[in-house]
């Protein structure tokens, strides 16, 4: 073994199965050159300090088993942190949306293998206010869900659970007004959610930007304007279908910049959500970091 790996888990992302098959992986990690060193997430906050702790050009990559939210917290902390180490996406989570999205296996041979051949594509990050996102940063309707379940609920129904409490939002929400600004205009607007995508899906919506990139430099902006509930419930079968973008009903545009401020008394929904984790309140900006982590592809 000449190459040293440091491996990330959470034991309680997705179904829990990660930490079971935990042997078979370090075995094929080794198998395919890395000498494996653990970390078991134990307690909120402690993938960063731990990364915080990490000395710097020991490890020639790291590994993160998780969902999005634990990602999250690693990126963080590798940019905080000064770390530039190719980093491979594992996932293990409930809605893995990021990992999809660069096609990352879930089975050990496929992560030791692209752990192997060490190709990598430098990603574009995402700067909300003063925390980090690799997919995805919103507001409004639904973005909050994974706050709020049951993780028994999740562990038991994975994607399922998203939806069906997603649903018990719709009767009681009030539509947000804001004021959203990009490199090219101001916009003001009444919507129920919106969407800074850097990757083309969330919450298990694969496809919501098909033709998204995670290194051009820009994000996916999607906003639902505040419409009937039946024309919401229309507007989500096009989702569905795909399509949806350009309807009357959806804000949708390209930029590496936007600003979003709640101008409305509704503070309701004011907290963002970035990749499944609490994020800042609005106002907020975001700005796109091109290129700026080094992950490893299948």
């Amino acid at each position: 073994m000449n190459k040293t790996l440091k491996l990330i888990y959470n034991p309680y992302s997705g179904d829990r199965s990660f930490a079971a098959g935990l042997d078979g992986y370090i075995a094929a990690f080794q198998q395919a050159g890395f000498g494996v060193h653990p970390f078991r997430s134990a307690a909120p906050g402690d993938i960063y300090d731990h990364i915080g702790h990490m000395p710097h050009g020991h490890y020639d990559a790291i590994a993160v088993a998780g969902g999005d939210g634990t990602l999250n917290l690693a990126i963080n902390a590798l940019i905080d942190h000064g770390h530039d180490i190719p980093l491979a996406v594992i996932p293990a989570g409930t809605a893995n949306d990021f990992a999809g999205f660069v096609k990352m296996p879930r089975d050990a041979d496929g992560v030791a293998a692209a752990l192997a051949r060490g190709d990598i594509l430098w990603t574009d990050v995402g700067r909300a206010n003063d925390k980090y996102f690799i997919n995805v940063c919103g507001a409004g309707l639904f973005t909050q869900v994974s706050h709020h379940i049951d993780p028994g609920l999740k562990t038991t129904l994975g994607k399922l659970a998203y939806y069906l409490k997603s649903l018990e939002e719709i009767p009681n929400f009030e539509p947000m007004s804001v004021r959203i600004t990009n490199s090219d205009s101001v916009i003001h607007e009444d919507i129920f959610l919106f969407l800074s995508l850097n990757s083309a899906g969330t919450g298990g919506f694969e496809k919501l930007v098909p033709n998204a990139s995670i290194s051009d430099g820009l994000f996916d902006f999607v906003a639902f304007k505040a419409c009937p509930i039946l024309e919401l419930g229309r507007l989500f079968i096009k989702v569905l279908k795909q399509g949806y973008l350009s309807d009357p009903n959806v804000l949708y545009f390209r930029d590496s910049y936007v600003k979003v401020e709640l101008v409305s008394k509704n503070d309701k929904y004011d907290t963002c959500d970035i990749d499944g984790e609490q994020g800042p309140k609005l106002p907020i900006t975001i700005r796109n970091i091109h290129k700026r982590l080094p992950i490893i592809l299948p």
